[in-house]
């Protein structure tokens, strides 16, 4: 009788979890609420509180209007749903638990039904309960008691959030204990152990095989955390600096629903409890030294910024030194790693809103960008031109007088790369009105430095698209002060001419060298295995083109930049697909049904002035 009994009980699952499977395939409901593809819930809506007044002074100022929350790191960014699906392989790790030996669980009566008397103690029964872990590497084992668990675990979440005078001091060891029972554990073996560089259009993350009670304990953990009866008093005597490393362990995750659910948790532990604020901070700190300095490779780190965005956001002026310390030391050098197109738009973020609270710090952070500028990498020297941009969005005019002449000779590089991206998204700073502004006030200083990388482009880059952007920035150079770019026209000429004359006479002094050779007597030997071939011909052709009798005219740069078509989009795609490879049906949809936590992450309130 028991045989089949736990015969059928098999049985009728596999068939409620086929049913399942094929409504998903057949009846699609994909949800793009949100601009990367998935539905982010009230995540991805836009405030509702007006501008704020460091907005209106960039709007009285010209400057574009900033945003007061940190990108959301995206869940589906690896998964391009026009491509095709196939079954693959279960990419699915389960993580070492130590799977409880008495695992037979007996269903509790429902909270709903307990007199008011018992319900306390009913829900620390459940509590205990759920402590219960089990084996997910074989999904077919505990079936029924996996179940009585699942179903413990929602009913509790629903009652929390439903109900109010449930979190009483008995409550908190209890379920602080569960979360930290199944939450703390040793992650499975990474995928990708020698930390290559993840790469956003190619690679799939790897599943958490127990995602099915994990994905419970995090959303009662945030219902606990956000219930009206929560005492941060009481909670901070089970909620320690222990208990704050562990869950910043699980950050390495591979699986970007649990990092989702980890940074809202954080955050509001960061939020609520005030005592672990600085040592929280310190310990991300740590993080990213040993990101930075040692491992190159974790999978948090994109979140870990994403949470220290919302955090730099209500640091009080003026800043404590210790934050200016970990703007120079800790978010600086995160752009020297190689993984950098991971996390990007979260650290661009974090650190123009230093910029924002403290414009002083703009001269050290451009000329830290300028020294770590990525010499070989051209889709990172895309990212970079990208943050540059949201710099010079909000710099001072004064800061800006201060770092110019550097900053445009690396500009000017950028306009010669080979490139066209890097070249193109340079260009397109002639597109931002503040820039023209700030660019137009020091023109002296500045078309000096980018008119021979300009005009020089503007007749050898191989690329069309760059020539019609290059005679976009001349036409405005020459609108902006007609008198200097004529001087600057004729000193390029001449030096050119200076440079074509010192070509001619190596050359000469060469064919002398030659003509001495040809006196040899062993030059008959060696006259074959020398081809009539001179560089410095090359060059002087390159000089002869610069240096011809043209002289620029607003008209002419008119009629070449009149049919370039400059786009305005800056999010353009920096790294295009390299194949087309089939996605896993099971992660596309595991990660298309995930629930995000449904806020952003606000700067938590700061009575400390931390």
């Amino acid at each position: 009788q028991k045989f089949f009994q736990h015969f059928f009980c098999i049985l009728s699952f596999r068939i409620l979890h086929t049913t399942h499977l094929f409504s998903q395939i057949l009846l699609p409901e994909l949800k793009t609420n949100s601009p990367n593809g998935f539905n982010a819930g009230n995540m991805d809506k836009p405030q509702q509180n007006g501008e704020s007044p460091e907005q209106q002074t960039n709007n009285a100022q010209g400057k574009p209007a900033t945003n007061n929350i940190p990108p959301v790191t995206p869940i589906t960014k690896s998964i391009n749903l026009s491509g095709p699906l196939i079954k693959k392989d279960k990419r699915q790790n389960s993580s070492r638990f130590n799977v409880s030996k008495n695992r037979e669980l007996n269903a509790l009566p429902l909270l709903e039904e307990a007199s008011s008397n018992e319900r306390e103690d009913l829900f620390i029964q459940k509590l205990r309960q759920c402590c219960v872990l089990f084996d997910f590497s074989e999904p077919l084992s505990d079936l029924k008691w996996k179940e009585v668990k699942r179903a413990a675990l929602h009913e509790m979440v629903e009652y929390l959030s439903q109900h109010s005078g449930i979190v009483t001091e008995n409550i908190y060891p209890e379920a602080i204990n569960m979360f930290a029972i199944n939450l703390f554990r040793t992650l499975p073996p990474s995928s990708n152990p020698n930390g290559a560089e993840f790469d956003p259009e190619e690679d799939e993350p790897t599943l958490e095989a127990s995602w099915p009670h994990l994905q419970f304990v995090y959303d009662l953990f945030l219902r606990f955390l956000e219930s009206p009866d929560f005492q941060p008093a009481t909670a901070k005597r089970y909620i320690d600096q222990q208990f704050v490393l562990q869950l910043l362990d699980l950050f390495d995750s591979e699986d970007p629903r649990e990092r989702d659910f980890l940074k809202t948790v954080l955050h509001r532990i960061y939020g609520k409890l005030l005592g672990l604020r600085a040592f929280i901070r310190k310990q991300i700190n740590n993080v990213f030294y040993r990101f930075i300095y040692e491992t190159e490779h974790h999978n948090g780190i994109a979140e870990l910024l994403e949470i220290l965005g919302s955090i730099i956001n209500g640091f009080a002026l003026p800043l404590k030194e210790e934050h200016k310390q970990f703007l120079l030391k800790v978010l600086l050098p995160l752009h020297k790693v190689k993984s950098l197109s991971v996390y990007h738009p979260q650290l661009a973020y974090c650190v123009v809103q230093f910029l924002e609270k403290d414009p002083s710090l703009t001269e050290p952070v451009i000329k830290s960008l300028l020294k770590f500028w990525p010499k070989t990498h051209s889709p990172k020297e895309v990212m970079f031109l990208n943050e540059l941009e949201e710099i010079l969005d909000v710099i001072e005019p004064a800061e800006f007088q201060k770092v110019m002449e550097p900053l445009f000779r690396q500009i000017a590089k950028c306009v010669s790369s080979p490139h066209f991206q890097v070249a193109e998204r340079a260009l397109y700073y002639w597109n931002n009105e503040y820039i023209m502004s700030l660019i137009s006030d020091n023109s002296q200083v500045i078309l000096p430095i980018m008119f021979p990388s300009l005009y020089r482009n503007s007749k050898t880059h191989w690329n069309k698209t760059i020539h019609g952007l290059i005679y976009n920035a001349l036409k405005l150079f020459m609108e902006m002060n007609q008198k200097l770019f004529d001087e600057c026209n004729m000193n390029f000429k001449q030096e050119n001419q200076i440079e074509r004359e010192k070509l001619t006479q190596r050359e000469e002094i060469w064919q002398q060298v030659e003509t001495l050779a040809k006196n040899n007597p062993e030059w008959s030997r060696v006259s074959v295995k020398i081809e009539p071939y001179s560089i410095d011909t090359l060059a002087r052709n390159d000089a002869d083109m610069l240096i011809k009798n043209e002289k620029l005219t607003y008209d002419e740069l008119e009629k070449e930049s009149r049919d370039i078509h400059i786009s305005k989009n800056k999010e353009k795609p920096l790294i295009r697909r390299k194949s087309d490879l089939p996605q896993d049906s099971g992660t596309v949809r595991a990660l298309i049904e995930h629930k995000r936590p449904d806020e952003f992450l606000h700067t938590p309130p700061d009575p400390n002035k931390c």
